[in-house]
């Protein structure tokens, strides 16, 4: 059932060994506390992101909660997650606005990818997981997750980062310590920690040293102005869709709720991010199978499925694109409550704070210094989320059936490389490494000796889940140890 949930025991106490499962809820005052840490765990991510892509982040929270809601029911209440901003279409609408694109082509291109994901669950569910490991093997999917990550370097370098170097340089390393040295809850919220001491950091430098003359992304120019610049926030109201229009901390004009439009370019650089939320939410799903000893595989289709209607949904009113989120299922391992009701109260949460401008006109207002510090983080998580794919799943590189393609589709996303078609049309970075990495792959299996192709089926088929915002992903075996501090659990972190 997707609602009506058993109280579990007297709903208020817990045993060191009790679980609470997903048809299960702990008492109402219980489960809005459970609901309110799951929107802490979500909300850096959900609304950097948004940020980063130009889309309006007071939008994307609201439409976060309203996907969750969808993702939900769809699966029945059996897979408990909550639906955050992705970090896997951040490189695609990077590309799409370097070439002049708008956000209405953008959210058009993830409105298609959201319903060709919604899709490929469908198929899954009749066909089966197994599908998805035949067409999409770990080497193919670690590479997709690389180039999608590493082709991010140039906007850190060349937008965030220059705005304001010290506090891009000290939120990096806030970030790291605080997603190092700590553990549980505090490490999976580090991104949300480290945008609060970005905050502070830049209204004190603010007040000691003054204005600051760098790149502005508001003028577009190098300019003479504070850090932090708070004058938009007390003109907001406390309620209210968002606005038209704001400004991005790229200096662009950020959409408020639109209605999409369609470019065959822009959708074909986004597609390749398909290839990344099936890695992604089959991880994820399996993640869960394994704290709540379920075998969740017949709702692997769903899952999916329901994660590219969120986006569908999402998309068609100019939010941002949606993914399961790992925070989450975090909180659970460590509160071992995997209660759906907790995420019923997180949506609605969330859609109350995607209802506030005020809220809005206080995320637009991130210095640029502190995204810089956050995002040269995130995309290089992202990128080496590649390399764990690979260690996780034993890929033997020194088989050139898996060493010579994937290569040629790294260094083609990550470099820009371009192949031009028409004076209209050119294909170039995440989508054509994307496609050289799938086909040439598929290309080499089918030319190569028995003996060759016998080594690469010998490696581990598992697919492991995928890191964003954008993150840190992994499998769930031992994930109880991670949270209980013990040693030999793999780290679910995600970003």
């Amino acid at each position: 059932m997707a609602l009506g949930w058993k109280l579990h025991g007297d709903g208020k106490t817990m045993g060191p060994d009790d679980v609470v499962a997903p048809d299960e809820r702990l008492a109402w005052g219980r489960t809005i506390g459970l609901g309110a840490q799951h929107v802490v765990a979500m909300f850096g991510a959900t609304f950097v992101f948004p940020l980063v892509m130009g889309l309006n982040a007071q939008l994307a929270i609201m439409m976060s909660g309203i996907a969750t809601i969808c993702f939900l029911l769809i699966v029945k209440g059996k897979v408990p997650s909550y639906l955050g901003t992705s970090a896997s279409f951040v490189g695609a609408v990077v590309a799409i606005r370097a070439q002049g694109g708008t956000s209405q082509q953008v959210t058009g291109a993830i409105l298609v990818a959201g319903l060709v994901l919604a899709l490929v669950g469908v198929a899954i569910h009749f066909l089966g997981s197994s599908i998805v490991h035949k067409v999409l093997p770990p080497v193919v999917t670690g590479a997709v997750v690389m180039l999608i990550g590493f082709n991010l370097a140039p906007v850190v370098a060349g937008i965030y980062w220059p705005q304001d170097q010290w506090v891009a340089l000290l939120v990096m390393t806030f970030t790291v310590v605080c997603a190092v040295a700590f553990r549980g809850f505090v490490s999976r919220i580090a991104v949300f920690l480290a945008l609060i001491f970005g905050y502070v950091i830049s209204w004190i430098f603010d007040k000691a040293f003054g204005q600051i003359t760098s790149y502005d992304a508001g003028a577009g120019k190098v300019t003479t102005h504070f850090r932090t610049n708070f004058d938009n926030l007390a003109a907001q109201p406390w309620f209210g869709f968002p606005p038209s229009t704001t400004t991005g901390a790229d200096g662009k004009e950020i959409a408020g709720i639109h209605a999409p439009s369609f470019s065959i370019a822009a959708i074909l650089l986004v597609l390749p991010a398909v290839i990344a939320l099936v890695a992604e939410n089959t991880g994820h799903v399996k993640a869960v199978a394994e704290m709540t000893k379920t075998n969740l595989d017949p709702y692997m289709g769903r899952a999916i499925a329901a994660d590219g209607v969120g986006t569908v949904i999402a998309s068609a009113v100019g939010g941002s694109p949606t993914t399961t989120y790992a925070e989450n299922i975090g909180v659970m391992a460590a509160t071992r409550v995997y209660s759906t009701a907790a995420y019923y109260v997180a949506a609605v949460v969330a859609i109350i704070f995607g209802l506030s401008p005020k809220f809005g006109a206080l995320v637009a207002s991130v210095p640029g210094g502190v995204l810089g510090g956050i995002t040269v983080v995130l995309y290089g998580m992202i990128g080496l989320l590649g390399a764990k794919i690979w260690k996780e799943n034993g890929v033997d590189f020194g088989n050139p059936i898996n060493l010579v393609p994937v290569s040629a589709g790294i260094i083609i996303g990550i470099g820009n490389v371009e192949l031009k078609f028409t004076d209209s049309f050119t294909l170039g970075g995440i989508a054509l490494g994307t496609i050289v990495a799938v086909a040439a792959f598929h290309l080499a299996r089918s030319l190569a000796p028995a003996d060759l192709r016998a080594r690469a089926d010998s490696a581990r088929g598992t697919m492991i889940s995928l890191g964003e915002r954008e993150g840190d992903y992994g499998d769930a075996d031992g994930i109880d140890d991670l949270y209980q501090d013990r040693p030999g659990g793999p780290d679910l972190r995600r970003r």
